[in-house]
């Protein structure tokens, strides 16, 4: 897999072709995420969407170099204002749509607090720590340990136990109790909230915060049945309810649109 050499070590990277003349799709993964760990869905969204991609590994996580140092109460901050603001301008990538999931979305969002950004899809982002995170993370954890969630990390993962510690050790801490980004999101594109009813990592609160947050349009698709993943629960209806909101929000495709009524 192709890698990006960047200030804190080499991330990995896919790019799926696409249409050049509209914004691409760059794809941000969860704690427990990869470029792998996505499966088809990337590719499935490009294409229903004509949009070229970017997937990547943050470092730390799947076929990326090692995180330089320990992760902090800070990190989604600094990926979002720092890391990747970093990898998009070594990839000569401008004004994308941000697709996040978990701490994906919440570091989207702080990146569209800062950086233009033609829209923002967020699946089960994180706005502060609330209780439902620990209950839902404890349960991770007795999973890894018991084994099932450590072999599904060991296919994605070079160094699975290092993400997961990473990543639930974090989340556990005092430190995080007090996380949010509520009050640092001057978000004005437009965003469409996905979130399971059922995901065991948070409460529909956080999208009625993200809601109160943001300036721009709000979309909200709340799927029956559904956990923590619903581009893998309810792919089908994940990519279709994004291809419908970029063709009505988003500034590519309305552009596009209005070019074809000419």
């Amino acid at each position: 897999m192709p890698v990006v050499e960047t200030r804190h070590g080499p991330v990995e990277h896919v790019l799926i072709d696409g249409d050049p003349d509209r914004a691409p799709l760059v794809f941000l993964h969860g704690g427990l995420g990869c470029v792998a760990a996505w499966g088809r869905f990337p590719a499935a969204l490009a294409a229903a969407t004509g949009r070229r991609a970017l997937v990547y590994s943050r470092l730390g996580n799947g076929g990326s170099g090692r995180l330089p140092s320990p992760r902090t109460a800070r990190y989604v901050h600094d990926h979002g204002w720092r890391e990747l603001p970093e990898l998009l301008d070594l990839l000569d990538i401008r004004e994308p749509v941000l697709v996040g999931h978990s701490d994906g979305g919440s570091a989207a969002l702080l990146y569209a607090s800062v950086r233009p950004v033609e829209a923002v899809v967020v699946m089960g982002p994180h706005l502060y720590f609330e209780e439902e995170n620990r209950i839902g993370i404890e349960a991770a954890k007795a999973s890894y340990a018991a084994g099932p969630l450590a072999r599904r990390l060991a296919l994605v993962h070079d160094d699975p136990a290092a993400v997961f510690e990473g990543w639930s050790g974090v989340w556990l801490s005092e430190e995080f109790r007090d996380w949010s980004i509520e009050n640092d999101l001057d978000v004005t594109a437009p965003v469409l909230m996905i979130q399971g009813d059922r995901d065991e990592y948070g409460s529909l609160a956080q999208l009625d915060a993200l809601e109160r947050a943001v300036d721009g349009p709000v979309r909200r698709l709340v799927p029956e049945e559904c956990d923590h993943y619903p581009y893998l629960v309810c792919p089908d209806l994940v990519i279709d309810t994004v291809t419908r909101f970029l063709a009505t929000e988003a500034l590519g495709d309305r552009a596009a649109a209005l070019g074809g009524a000419l």
